[in-house]
């Protein structure tokens, strides 16, 4: 449906690792237009690859500059094509990064001229770290486990200051450049979070970070909801930090105070200099921006039964959660968008550092190409073997991971229980690193709804089928009746029955270029016995670009709409529009705008993209994930260009060996997947250089061969819509994959195996 004349319009704001992007929304929440500055393509000169920097180890940095060159830019552009003044919110989100300003009598952003851009008012000189350390940076490990043992280990660290030792905390970022740089410390004035900084930008004040980011640098308390004591950063951690009580006092006048306030509420009006500069309206609000995973997971509105499952340089799970009980186990964020008055909700994120770059790799050192890499996951059958009892699994593991593997690097393959160099077939090994990535969520979801931390929601015990657990001989039991401190006997020493699917999320909804591969959906629904549902924004533009995690021009990315959906619920609220009055969180008012889209329009779907006509596509769509991939050139690894295989090629290359009758049971022609078989597909542009990837010289691995490039396409199918309820089309999302009962148990009888060997590697017993 058209904009109104005149009608109000949001915006939303992402300024993620590769590109700095824009979307707009109306009333209803119908996209309006899309705007999008690349760094690399539109920014070349400062020669970022996938807009970051890397270099040999694991440092992995962003020129600040370019942000704020990229802002200009992105600036000029919305005002060329879009009634600025109609504009009456913003909102936004950022990447994991921070930001290093020198002390100065006047924070720049406050002395803007509107007669010049930004970027000549505000360039390198104003930073004391120029190039600021991004999400997958991770040269700060070893001074985060070193803050871990000054605070007594990860479970007391994590009863303290809710989050344990990862690399990307704030705290030992801040700590490692204290060590490292003592002129970068000495010099520096203010530190802000990218969100603050990017927020900042627009509201033309320094804005502060909300308290969901706050509980992620390892420096915050946060009082529960049941606690006398207020939220409030925590002195004693950060005089460890800063190495004495003094230096512990700056850090604290650096961050700044925290917004507690829930995030439902304006934290100013746009800036003077975007006013005069650009044109847009003096009275527009700027709402709170937050992490980009956090924007992404609003803009899905889950239901308290679903988890929102995002593929990227960094996979993450996220749930809502009913508690504030923070472990070790996952990360716990207060939910950054509720009102004050409401009962405090709460966010619980697994995360994955090894994800894109493990399956970039996995796909130059056995295939020639995505499309192999995706035939392979779909035809080699569920374990990587057609026995029962010799299951294949491997660890990818590049990049020290969250718990339990933060002290584990390297690739570890195992057959029939016994660590292997490479597997006898090469073809299980796209197969068995997806499953080893989807199992540890699996796993790690089932020992984080042990803690209770999730609560008891009706909705996710679907325990609709009595068949009895194998392992127990019993009916299935309630999600509730095993702990962490008591772990059932039957279920093989683990603290879960994994035949029970009863705890399991009742849907997946899934984001990033993964997700858009029917292979890789379908694995996803039967590990965890769930139906998987993805964004129509990015069915729709994995028709156009399948392979990488931005979106094609003219398509939204999900954490900038999240940014325009927080903006359009805050707007509401101060207007004291229906839909703004506080019955009920952010959810369920968004849902409520888009009901009343749905029937406005007689139940046309929302439109996918902004060159769509009104009513958007009846086919699929989808949404770009708010995180990014930066891929960059092929290297040494494989050609240049992408190339789809046939099937004789593929069996050609791997020795022409096929799996017998297991190509008759393939996922790929069952009832999940009737519309959605694949024929190939290419999850990033050529794979991630951007990324620091071990030596392949002596791998037995199948490289890609110069006859690549003689081959000729074949076309890509990546995933379509299935039949999907008026429910969840009216929130912008198909179903892509059905699960299949009798993969799950498949699964779940290789779930004690996988415990076992990752125990093993925890203990360096491997």
């Amino acid at each position: 449906m058209p904009p109104k004349p005149q009608s109000s319009l949001f915006l939303g704001l992402e300024l993620a690792t590769d590109q700095l992007r824009a979307s707009i929304v109306d009333e209803n929440l119908e996209l309006v237009g899309v705007e999008t500055i690349d760094f690399d393509t539109d920014l070349p000169e400062y020669q970022t690859q996938g807009g970051i920097f890397t270099t040999p180890g694991d440092a992995y940095t962003t020129p600040i500059e370019m942000w704020v060159k990229a802002f200009d830019l992105l600036c000029e552009k919305l005002s060329k094509n879009f009634e600025l003044t109609r504009i009456k919110a913003i909102g936004g989100s950022a990447q994991h990064a921070l930001v290093w300003w020198k002390t100065s009598p006047i924070f720049p952003i406050q002395a803007l001229d509107p007669r010049l851009p930004i970027h000549a008012q505000i360039t390198s000189q104003s930073f004391t770290l120029p190039n600021a350390p991004v999400a997958q940076d991770t040269s700060a490990h070893t001074h985060a486990l070193a803050l871990e043992a000054a605070l007594g280990g990860p479970d007391l660290m994590a009863a303290r200051v809710g989050t344990s030792a990862h690399a990307s905390l704030l705290a030992a970022q801040l700590l490692r450049a204290r060590e490292a740089w003592p002129d970068v410390w000495a010099r520096t004035g203010r530190v802000q979070v990218a969100s603050a900084f990017l927020a900042s930008l627009v509201v033309g004040t320094p804005a502060g970070m909300g308290e969901a980011e706050a509980s992620a640098t390892g420096l915050w308390v946060h009082a529960g909801p049941s606690s006398a004591t207020q939220s409030h950063w925590d002195e004693g951690v950060m005089e460890i930090v800063g190495g004495n009580k003094q230096e512990g006092r700056r850090i604290w006048g650096w961050l700044g105070d925290v917004d507690v306030s829930g995030g439902r509420r304006r934290i100013g009006n746009v800036s003077r200099y975007l006013v005069d500069r650009y044109g847009f309206d003096p009275e527009a609000i700027v709402t709170p921006f937050t992490a980009d995973y956090l924007s992404t997971y609003l803009s899905m509105c889950p239901s308290p039964s679903d988890a929102v499952l995002t593929f990227g340089p960094m996979d993450a799970l996220l749930a809502p959660a009913s508690h504030y009980l923070p472990t070790r186990l996952y990360s716990l964020f207060p939910h950054p968008a509720q009102d004050s008055t409401e009962k405090k909700r709460y966010v619980a994120m697994l995360t994955s550092r090894n994800a894109d770059v493990p399956r970039a790799l996995v796909r130059d050192m056995y295939t020639k190409s995505w499309s192999a890499f995706d035939r392979l996951v779909a035809i080699v059958p569920p374990g990587g073997s057609i026995g029962l009892d010799d299951k294949l699994f491997s660890f990818w593991l590049l990049q020290g991971d969250s718990y339990p593997l933060a002290h584990v690097k390297g690739i570890f393959r195992f057959e029939t229980g016994v660590k292997v160099n490479e597997f006898r077939d090469l073809r299980a090994n796209p197969r068995c690193l997806l499953e080893s990535q989807v199992l540890s969520f699996r796993v790690r979801w089932s020992r984080m709804i042990a803690t209770g931390v999730l609560g008891t929601n009706p909705g996710r015990n679907r325990n609709v089928n009595p068949t009895p657990s194998p392992i127990s001989g019993q009916s299935k039991r309630s999600s509730t009746s095993s702990t962490t401190n008591s772990i059932p006997a039957n279920n093989m020493g683990l603290p879960f029955d994994p035949y029970d699917y009863g705890p399991l999320p009742a849907r997946l909804l899934c984001t990033g270029a993964a997700a858009n591969f029917p292979s890789i959906a379908n694995l996803v629904g039967d590990v965890f016995n769930a139906p998987v549902l993805v964004p129509t924004t990015q069915i729709d533009a994995a028709q156009v670009v399948p392979h990488r995690n931005a979106p094609p021009a003219g398509f939204p990315a999900r954490a900038a709409l999240g940014g325009a959906y927080i903006a359009r619920w805050v707007w509401g609220k101060e207007r004291g529009t229906p839909a703004g009055t506080g019955r009920g969180g952010f959810e369920e008012e968004v849902r409520r705008l888009l009901a009343k889209r749905w029937a406005a329009t007689g139940g046309a779907p929302m439109r996918t993209n902004a060159h769509a006509a009104a009513g958007g596509s009846k086919a699929g769509s989808a949404a770009g994930s708010g995180t990014s991939t930066p891929y960059g050139s092929r290297s040494a690894l494989g050609a240049n260009v992408l190339v789809e295989e046939e099937e004789e090629e593929l069996e050609d290359g791997m020795g022409g060996y096929v799996f017998g009758d297991e190509l008759g049971r393939l996922r790929t022609v069952t009832s999940s997947t009737v519309g959605t078989v694949m024929t190939g597909t290419s999850i990033g542009e050529p794979p991630s250089t951007a990324f620091t990837t071990p030596d392949l010289s002596g791998t037995s691995g199948v490289p890609p061969t110069s006859e690549a490039a003689a081959s000729t396409p074949a076309a890509l199918t990546p995933v379509t819509a299935l039949p999907t309820s008026e429910a969840e089309m009216q929130l912008g999302v198909a179903k892509v994959a059905e699960p299949d009962v009798d993969a799950f148990m498949s699964y779940a009888a290789i779930v004690p195996e996988y415990c076992r060997l990752e125990s093993l590697l925890v203990k360096a017993l491997v």
